[in-house]
């Protein structure tokens, strides 16, 4: 049988790189995305296409509703979708946190809410929520973003026992650094937003930490993740998480064993380090 797959944020990076993995692999891959005209690429290469914003309810409905009638069923979510709003808690605006919330939260909820009845129905699914290392650690003036991937990798465990007697897969992914939009988005929000307030050396510091971090000498290829999606998926039992790309392993096997004090030091010892570099 042919599984189908729906891709949410495919435009690029990780998304992008999933779709083309799996279409690969002979999966019948739904790639969306809030702007079609850049998910032409992977029309081309044999995906279907849709134009999906994960913070509006009628357009998720309409896209799951349109792999249903396409298909009669829908066997894997991948749970892309999401960005990095970086700033100083007292500087962002509330309104601001909220979307952040709503893309990497709550729209991937109500998403996985309305995929639910076909993947019980059937008695197989896999939901596939992409979280990052920073779910497990943390750095100053990224409060809420990290805030949301903590609350993901919270949900994800709840959700992964709740639909285990359906026989559906809950699969965290934890990305370390990978060479995508995200890194160049995130430090253009966090200068923005931080960058001429009482947090503004701590701004530049936190930007060259990211800049550092999302280096192309450092970040690992978003194929390596979709390279981990692929294996996750095709498990018969797959593990409840997977770290994957540069570090990540490392960052994620630190903070299980460090102290609260520890990992304080760390994360202050790296920011010193990135602040002394030109």
């Amino acid at each position: 049988m042919k599984r189908t797959v729906l891709v949410t944020g495919a435009s690029s990076g990780i998304g992008r790189a999933t779709t083309l993995k799996l279409l690969n692999e002979g999966y019948c891959v739904y790639a969306s995305a809030r702007n079609l005209a850049r998910l032409e690429f992977l029309a081309v290469n044999g995906a279907e296409i849709l134009e999906l914003d994960v913070t509006q309810d009628q357009s998720m409905q309409t896209s799951v509703d349109r792999i249903i009638h396409d298909c009669g069923r829908l066997d894997i979510l991948i749970n892309n979708a999401g960005y990095g709003f970086y700033g100083a808690l007292e500087d962002v605006p509330l309104n601001e946190a909220r979307h952040q919330f709503e893309v990497n939260l709550f729209g991937l909820g109500r998403l996985t809410q309305l995929v639910l009845p076909y993947m019980r129905k059937q008695s197989f699914g896999k939901i596939v929520n992409i979280t990052s290392v920073g779910g497990k650690i943390y750095e100053p003036l990224g409060s809420w973003y990290h805030a949301t991937k903590f609350a993901l990798e919270g949900l994800s465990d709840c959700l992964r026992l709740e639909l285990k007697p359906f026989g559906i897969d809950v699969i965290i992914i934890e990305p370390g650094p990978i060479k995508t939009e995200w890194g160049r988005i995130a430090i253009e929000k966090l200068m923005t937003t931080s960058g001429h307030t009482a947090y503004a050396t701590a701004a530049q510091s936190g930007a060259k930490l990211l800049a550092i971090a999302n280096d192309e000498t450092i970040a690992s290829e978003p194929e390596v993740v979709a390279d981990a999606i692929a294996k996750a998926i095709k498990a018969k039992r797959p593990k409840a998480r997977y770290p994957v790309g540069t570090g990540a392993g490392f960052l994620v096997t630190v903070r299980k064993f460090a102290s609260d004090a520890m990992m304080d030091a760390f994360m202050q010892f790296m920011i010193r380090q990135a602040s002394a570099r030109q």
